[in-house]
């Protein structure tokens, strides 16, 4: 077993399918060693884990829970495009959170994302971040992450 998939097994998760794109995109793109991946929801087994605006009908630990979950669906697209025994670190998380007026935790937030990706990939999931709020999101989800990853 490889360190992630240990790291995964440790948090009890798995790799999940690769979810559907919602629209006219592709889950993940390599360019030379980087791959991109599209922004990603926090669907677990086919459904949002949450639904609404951060600070209202979403609380900051649920949203937290959900920017984790986008982080494992990014990684199971770049997973799905290159196999992640390719990553040589994560570059960037941009996490986006949909927000109640007056809401400004949204560094806090994408924490969720940032925490789970050094529990997966050590150092190496040390990155640049950029953590925004904005009015909506697709289908009404509190939280979008997407990655840039360097691989080999």
């Amino acid at each position: 077993m490889i360190q992630w998939e240990k790291n995964l097994a440790e948090l009890g998760l798995a790799l999940p399918p690769v979810a559907a794109p919602v629209a006219a995109y592709i889950p993940a793109i390599r360019t030379g060693s980087l791959v991109y991946t599209s922004g990603q929801l926090p669907f677990v087994d086919g459904q949002l884990s949450a639904v609404g605006k951060v600070g209202a009908e979403v609380s900051v630990e649920a949203a937290t829970e959900a920017a984790r979950w986008c982080a494992l669906n990014a990684l199971a697209a770049v997973h799905d495009l290159v196999g992640l025994d390719a990553v040589v670190r994560i570059v960037k998380v941009v996490g986006f959170v949909a927000s109640a007026p007056g809401f400004g935790d949204q560094p806090v937030v994408i924490n969720g994302a940032s925490e789970f990706l050094g529990q997966v990939f050590g150092d190496a999931g040390a990155h640049a971040r950029s953590a925004v709020g904005v009015a909506e999101l697709p289908k009404n989800t509190p939280v979008e992450v997407e990655l840039i990853v360097e691989v080999r």
